[in-house]
């Protein structure tokens, strides 16, 4: 992995889970694969503390696991899995999008602690929204279950692997760690419970903590625990299905940006027919017939079955190929192709289907002038859409003086941007009997942009660090004035008594304040702008690696 990727994950392993995973963290990103007493070695940590780090880093699917022939046990980064911390608040948005409040919170508890089981997940949202709540509503757990429920039945969220039940017959000593499996038609069933109740407010946290130490010397002094109805299954957030609808949007609006709203419907309606039965990385989705189609429509598509025909038709007949025929039974079988909207990859109309560049993403189009200037961007097309180009039909088609393309090419040739092609004429390959034609080499482009991403993510999270730290004073007296703030509302303070404890924030103070936060926010938007960047160029990358 690159320095960029190296240093991103670190930043991100220390921002969520503090200084100590990220040391066990960044060891084994940077050494790959080791046992637990290299570990203990190298970070100079205690064998108990390194042990406590690989557990979160396992709980959060941060770290493999594999028992060797040996015996031994070797622990293994997941850098692709570490970057997907990046994307928590957009797969977050998304299942808000979706499934309103309580999908968004489900998702957010899964993510925050890794797996959790459904009666736990389905309490701890059911609280958190009963405190939203007016006073005298609650949150019913059936709700959240049935959401719950929605976003197993449509794969965002799927069980985690398990320990194989053995014959307790067997006189085979276990092995030094468990191998979880499980079926995949096992991953998306949801357990039949019944879970009765309301969520339950907090009154304040020195009550919480007294009713928690009440619960423990209760458990203690009775010996036993409850059992929740569904030990031993745990839910994760399958990150790859929240991809896949990621690359559904792009793919809608490409159709949408090409054609007509209504093409675009169609598309969508074949897209959400097919989500569950297409497998991740697919080129294409399952063959669905025209007949299927029409009555899987929304109602307010009013349109007839001849209609839709010729809409399919169109699709189909479309350069980029976005719908592709697959046979005549039902009226036509048709599939959706991935491969060819997967980067919504109609900007330019210009593009072929056998090539489909992020270049012509709209994330892009800023890029180029931004960093080279409005000419170099124009080169840069000429080159996309030509192949290859000597430098003398670049200046013409350009329409650019010779000095300036020249000295323009050779600026994006030092930022492996465009590269230089020889072809000779002679076995000698003399330069005056030789072809320089310059191309641009896509992949190579798109991994140096992607490795400009990770550098520009982490960047800004040094930014927002530094800002943290150089106003630290200053959030820790705003903290505690929020603090004393509640404590006094909930204790039916006066108004006059409320504005004596405001006013221990001065103006300037208060301005500060607001800076920062109009500057927090800023560096927060302008990472998920960088990755969704970040998210183009790999399934770029991904898909042409795929491409036979």
């Amino acid at each position: 992995m690159t320095q960029a990727e190296l240093r991103l994950c670190s930043l991100l392993l220390q921002e969520h889970f503090g200084e100590i995973v990220e040391k066990v963290g960044n060891s084994l990103l940077r050494t790959g694969p080791r046992p637990l007493r290299l570990l203990v070695g190298d970070t100079g940590l205690l064998p108990d503390q390194v042990k406590k780090a690989l557990c979160v880093l396992i709980q959060h699917n941060l770290v493999r696991y594999e028992v060797q022939p040996r015996g031994s046990v070797e622990y293994e980064a997941r850098s692709e899995r570490i970057l997907r911390i990046l994307r928590y608040p957009r797969y977050i948005y998304t299942a808000k999008t979706l499934y309103g409040d309580p999908g968004e919170l489900l998702v957010e508890e899964l993510l925050l602690h890794g797996h959790l089981s459904m009666s736990r997940a389905v309490a701890r949202v059911a609280d958190r929204l009963t405190e939203t709540m007016e006073d005298g509503k609650t949150m019913d757990y059936s709700e959240v279950s049935s959401t719950f429920v929605r976003l197993a039945d449509t794969h965002f969220i799927q069980r985690c692997p398990m320990v194989p039940e053995s014959p307790q017959s067997t006189k085979v000593p276990p092995p030094p760690a468990p191998a979880l499996a499980i079926a995949e038609k096992d991953m998306y069933i949801v357990p039949r419970l019944s879970l009765v109740g309301k969520g339950k407010r907090r009154h304040s946290c020195d009550e919480e903590e007294e009713g928690e130490h009440k619960a423990k010397r209760q458990k203690q002094e009775e010996g036993t625990s409850e059992t929740p109805p569904d030990d031993g299954i745990y839910w994760q957030v399958n990150l790859e299905r929240f991809h896949q609808h990621f690359r559904d949007q792009a793919l809608v609006s490409a159709v949408a940006s090409r054609m007509d709203q209504t093409s675009s419907e169609v598309v969508r309606t074949m897209l959400r027919m097919s989500e569950v039965t297409t497998a991740s990385g697919a080129s294409h989705t399952q063959p669905l017939s025209s007949n299927e189609i029409f009555r899987s429509l929304p109602a307010g598509y009013n349109i007839g079955k001849q209609v839709l025909d010729q809409y399919l038709a169109l699709l189909a007949d479309d350069p980029l190929e976005f719908v592709g025929k697959s046979g005549d039974s039902g009226g036509g079988t048709y599939t959706v192709s991935i491969l060819s909207g997967e980067l919504g990859v109609t900007r330019g109309h210009g593009a072929s289907r056998a090539s489909p560049s992020p270049f012509q993403h709209p994330s892009f189009i800023p890029l180029l002038p931004h960093r080279f200037g409005s000419r170099c961007a124009r080169i840069f097309r000429l080159l996309l859409r030509k192949k290859h180009l000597e430098q003398k039909q670049v200046e013409d088609f350009a329409m650019i003086p010779a000095k300036e393309a020249k000295d323009m090419l050779y600026r994006m040739l030092s930022e492996n941007l465009v590269s230089l092609q020889e072809i000779p004429k002679t076995p000698d390959h003399a330069p005056s009997r030789t072809f320089y034609l310059y191309t641009v080499n896509v992949m190579a482009a798109a991994r140096m942009l992607l490795h400009r991403c990770y550098k520009s993510v982490a960047n800004l999270m040094e930014r927002r660090q530094h800002e943290m730290r150089e106003n630290k004073r200053l959030l820790e007296k705003s903290q505690r004035v929020e603090a004393i703030l509640a404590s006094m509302q909930a204790t039916g303070a006066e108004a006059a008594q409320l504005h004596e404890v405001e006013e221990m924030i001065t103006g300037p103070e208060r301005q500060q304040l607001e800076t920062l936060k109009r500057d927090v926010n800023k560096i927060d938007a302008s990472e998920n702008q960088v990755d969704e960047t970040i998210f183009v160029l790999e399934s770029f990358i991904e898909s042409t690696t795929k491409r036979p």
